[in-house]
């Protein structure tokens, strides 16, 4: 019996609904599905809902990949390439196909990721201070608010998807031995302890959420992260509110390009990675799939340390001294 392209992408994402996935991953999942889907069937001259998974070959997903890789970043592409080596997985698993066609299709090498945190020793700190005296002049200013949002990131090493999806009830322990229950990618949860100081802030932060809308209690599954209308923040608020507490705390020229939310998760790392933390304790906080993403904290803070001595004048001195000998 002939297997439908789309009828085979609907059985997947079937297959993988107890995986709890977030919503934003498994749109990616499906745009990527479809997307190389849809330029297959136009190379076998079919139409999408006409295209079966027999006729999937090597051939036909190498033609596709390299329409697909036209317009996209090597990045978009490694992803796509996975997200199909998944589906092809599970219609063999399924015995719906006989074989996975993906190693006949050129994955792109990617770089080695940098991390990208806050640039300068003391930003972090600058940053908190700022923003809890009040720096950030909004019609309706809320900083308990905005201190916990940035707080997760720099002491919880919390990515901004992580930070939406947290509850009220996220938050568990007795006091002082308190630990965020974080659902993280691929539906993994970690538990994140944190120290007095962030539950301090979160808190008070709750407090001033009960008196600001006249509530008496919030139940356990209301979102932690809220906007000034008491309602779930979203993925652009949240980077709205962290952009403005960059440039009202004036560090905006210290968060390195291509980093926002994100910049605070890697300086929670960098920092980790600087105090001696080990690959493995940097994996378990962060949630990292790979220690190998873990280690790139540590050998870029090496990196860094060697940057910084050869900077050292000293250094230049007995440079010129030996030269003259």
């Amino acid at each position: 019996m002939t297997t439908t392209v789309l009828a085979a992408i609907e059985a997947f994402f079937v297959a993988r609904a107890p995986r709890k996935e977030s919503p934003h991953t498994l749109a990616a999942y499906r745009r990527d599905l479809l997307e190389v889907a849809r330029l297959a069937a136009a190379a076998a001259g079919s139409e999408l809902g006409g295209l079966s998974v027999e006729q999937l070959t090597g051939s036909l997903l190498r033609v596709a990949f390299a329409e697909f890789a036209g317009p996209r970043s090597a990045a978009s592409v490694a992803r796509a390439w996975s997200t199909w080596n998944q589906f092809f997985t599970f219609l063999v698993a399924e015995g719906t196909v006989a074989g996975n066609p993906m190693p006949a299709v050129q994955r792109p090498k990617l770089p080695r990721r940098t991390p990208k945190p806050l640039q300068g020793e003391d930003t972090p700190e600058r940053l908190l201070a700022a923003v809890l005296a009040g720096a950030r002049k909004a019609r309706d200013p809320w900083p308990e608010r905005d201190l916990v949002a940035l707080a997760l990131g720099l002491l919880a090493g919390l990515r901004l998807s992580e930070m939406l999806g947290l509850t009220v009830g996220s938050l568990a322990g007795r006091p002082g031995e308190r630990r965020l229950q974080v659902l993280g990618k691929g539906g993994k949860t970690r538990s994140v302890p944190i120290e007095p100081a962030l539950e301090r802030l979160i808190d008070v932060y709750l407090r001033t959420r009960l008196a600001r809308f006249g509530q008496r209690t919030l139940p356990r599954d209301a979102p932690l992260l809220v906007n000034n209308r008491g309602e779930a923040l979203r993925r652009g608020g949240l980077q709205y509110l962290v952009r403005q507490c960059y440039r009202h705390a004036g560090i905006h020229d210290r968060v390195p390009k291509g980093a926002l939310v994100h910049a605070l998760r890697h300086t929670f790392a960098t920092r980790l990675a600087e105090d001696g933390a080990t690959a493995s304790e940097i994996m378990a906080l962060l949630g990292h799939a790979s220690i190998t993403t873990s280690q790139n904290y540590i050998d870029a803070t090496a990196r860094e340390q060697r940057e910084a001595v050869r900077a050292n004048r000293t250094y230049r001195t007995l440079e010129r001294l030996l030269d003259s000998t």
